[in-house]
């Protein structure tokens, strides 16, 4: 059900159980009113009649009252049946009460006031008109009229009916009053709602964009960090090598040499390491080029290989043989699937496989990254792309978030959650264009892994 509707269930008025709230109080005020008249006051008939009507009309009142309660009208669809009855009621209380003079004669414009509230202007003046039958029904029983009855029995049938006409106006009235404010109330509802919906909106619109921002920040002081390091230890590196290089050219025995051709290995080994750092952190380019995936995919696993998670995993690569080069920002593409191979090794124990895998499918290029560790928790799955959400002791929350945000706004694709079980999680880049709706399928052909890297021995003398 909308919102919308949902306000106007909770915030419609209802007139007929108003009506009959007030029908209520005045049916209980005539009852004590006449049993005041009856048994204190005093009037013209019998006592013992008067108050056996007024028990009928109390036991009346008494059912209208539980049937209110429970939020439902007494007799609500048979109307006419409750008029003929007031009407049959207030005859008897007149009639043993000294006929038409009676002082219960004015229940009558309270029986008309009560069913103008609760009925239908028809109604009301149907109910009128069985009020003047009863009315002149008392006379014809009394027999012999006086010339006051006489006045009271032409003014009361006209005074019932002045009551009926004012009071159906001024229902009438006070229904379009209530009906009128009832819209109103539910426009200012569903403005409050909308201006709640928009509130939220625009507070995780800013929360999203602070933590771009924060990602951004972070990046960039990594970037600096990162070239700081590389510059200092570089100094040092080159001028060890300069000295290696030197001893190299003595005259030594080859056990020296040996070494020194290892050390000199490993000083290779730690600048080439240090150029890719370097590489890393310059600033990205948001230039798009005709990008080859599957180097872009090469450049991510050289970067991930320094990641210290990685021991004892084994990565295997299964390619799609023919996709043509795609116009993006090298460098995005990168950072995304860098970052899904990284939480693929947070989620893996050592001993498992990482596979990633490239297809065109139906004109979508699909990079999936798979990992074969203890999957995503049903709870969790709904927000893994929510900014700040993470089950990690040191994760930030923001790797998929901004990786998303990435290949969405800046890579017009898609980054989905393709499966998840306690065997293992999938990932899924799907990026498309023009030529590569054009192209038919095309399933990974080619397949190699990388085998897990060993732990570092330490080269002793």
């Amino acid at each position: 059900m909308s919102s919308a509707a949902l306000l106007t269930r909770d915030n419609e008025f209802d007139w007929e159980l108003s009506a009959q709230a007030i029908t209520i109080r005045i049916r209980w005020f005539g009852i004590c009113v006449g049993y005041g008249l009856v048994n204190f006051l005093g009037t013209n008939g019998s006592t013992a009649p008067l108050n056996a009507i007024l028990a009928v009309g109390a036991a009346y009142a008494l059912c209208d009252t539980y049937f209110s309660v429970r939020g439902t009208v007494f007799l609500a669809d048979y109307p006419l049946f409750t008029s003929a009855m007031e009407a049959m009621f207030i005859g008897l209380l007149c009639q043993f009460d000294g006929g038409v003079l009676s002082a219960f004669r004015f229940y009558y414009f309270l029986s008309l006031l009560v069913s103008a509230i609760r009925f239908a202007p028809a109604v009301t003046y149907c109910t009128l008109a069985l009020h003047v039958a009863s009315y002149g029904s008392v006379a014809v029983m009394q027999g012999t009229v006086t010339s006051e009855e006489s006045s009271s029995l032409v003014l009361t049938p006209i005074f019932m009916a002045w009551v009926a006409w004012a009071s159906t106006s001024l229902s009438a009235r006070l229904k379009h009053a209530s009906e009128r404010l009832e819209e109103l109330n539910l426009a200012l509802q569903q403005n409050q709602y909308s201006l709640e919906e928009r509130i939220n909106e625009r507070t995780r619109e800013l929360q999203e964009t602070q933590a771009m921002i924060v990602q951004q920040e972070k990046q960039a002081a990594f970037g600096l960090l990162a070239a700081g390091i590389a510059h200092e230890v570089g100094n040092p590196l080159a001028a060890i090598s300069s000295l290696v290089q030197l001893l190299k050219r003595r005259n030594l025995d080859d056990h020296t040499q040996e070494r020194l051709s290892m050390v000199d290995d490993q000083l290779r080994r730690i600048q080439r390491t240090l150029r890719e750092l370097v590489d890393f952190s310059r600033p990205a380019s948001s230039t798009a080029s005709l990008t080859d995936v599957h180097r872009a995919i090469d450049a991510a696993l050289n970067i991930a290989k320094y990641y210290k998670r990685r021991k004892g995993k084994r990565m295997v690569i299964t390619y799609a043989t023919g996709l043509p080069a795609l116009r993006l920002v090298s460098d995005q593409f990168v950072q995304v699937i860098l970052n899904l191979i990284l939480n693929a090794m947070d989620a893996t124990p050592e001993g498992s496989t990482i596979e990633l895998r490239t297809s065109l499918v139906s004109g979508w290029l699909r990079v999936e990254v798979i990992d074969t560790g203890r999957g995503i928790a049903p709870e969790h799955r709904e927000r893994v792309f929510q900014p700040y959400f993470t089950t990690k002791e040191t994760g930030t929350g923001l790797g998929l978030f901004v990786c998303r945000n990435i290949v969405e706004q800046e890579l017009h694709g898609r980054l989905e959650l393709t499966a998840t079980s306690p065997h293992g999680t999938t990932f899924c880049v799907s990026l498309t264009n023009n030529e590569l709706q054009q192209l038919p399928d095309m399933l990974p052909v080619t397949s190699h892994s990388l085998d897990p890297e060993p732990v570092e021995e330490v080269m002793t003398p």
